[in-house]
């Protein structure tokens, strides 16, 4: 299987993951699902996703001779999908799902609803994988909608100058929220995101380039709260009686 085609199947895979979360079987076996369609064909692609993180082995069924492997996406498959979902696909997909709510219900909907007093069970789990779909999709369209107008940068060319890891900064931020992670961002969490790409940034110079950020509306700083004593207080940013320590966009 050459390069290409080998992406093409490990996209494949983690979008599958990423439409419903939780755990998979890493290859389809018979009726039952999985993220690969056989062991055979597509082991080496397989075998690639786990080894470059993009999944993660949860556990291991053992039937015999056989071993089924159970895994989940990582943040890193998310943005392996990110990095490498043409928008178009995307688009693709949203116009497929548009065509099908078009028509008025998905077919598996109206199945659903036949067997709606025996089977309500399966109707409330059928329609949240739906929205969750639905959700994830729309996720990956705001993303490809950005990488289609990569063009614009996402700050001015001065601020760029002034706060070099500015955007690389407000990146992860993003892929943070895409991942569900609605609270604020420590500031210590950021600092060591920023630092896998600036490693010579120091804290005082990553401080001030939050400053300006927030001066320009690109960054919003909040102050610690909660019970408890603050991790890693050095990286805390002094504003009258408080002590600034989350950032969110």
């Amino acid at each position: 299987m050459d390069d290409r085609k080998q992406i093409d199947v490990i996209l494949a895979a983690l979008r599958l993951a990423l439409a419903d979360a939780g755990e998979h079987r890493l290859f389809k076996s018979g009726k039952l699902d999985g993220l690969f369609p056989g062991r055979t064909a597509h082991g080496d692609a397989a075998a690639a996703a786990l080894r470059e993180g993009y999944l993660e082995t949860v556990r291991t069924d053992v039937k015999g001779k056989l071993a089924i492997e159970w895994v989940r996406l990582t943040p890193r498959g998310v943005e392996f999908i990110y990095r490498n979902d043409s928008p178009r696909a995307v688009l693709d997909e949203l116009r497929g799902l548009m065509r099908d709510a078009r028509s008025g219900v998905p077919t598996w909907l109206n199945a659903t609803l036949i067997q709606l007093q025996s089977l309500s069970a399966t109707f409330t789990t059928d329609m949240q994988k739906y929205l969750q779909r639905l959700d994830v999709l729309t996720k990956r369209v705001e993303e490809a909608l950005r990488r289609v107008e990569a063009g614009t940068p996402p700050l001015a060319d001065p601020l760029q100058a002034l706060v070099p890891w500015g955007v690389d900064g407000l990146t992860y931020l993003d892929h943070r929220k895409q991942m569900g992670k609605a609270e604020p961002c420590p500031l210590p969490e950021l600092f060591a995101a920023v630092r896998k790409t600036h490693p010579h940034l120091s804290v005082p110079d990553f401080q001030k380039g939050l400053r300006r950020l927030a001066d320009n509306r690109a960054i919003t700083l909040l102050p610690f709260v909660g019970p408890g004593h603050m991790p890693e207080p050095e990286h805390a940013m002094p504003d009258g009686a408080h002590m600034l320590y989350l950032v969110s966009r």
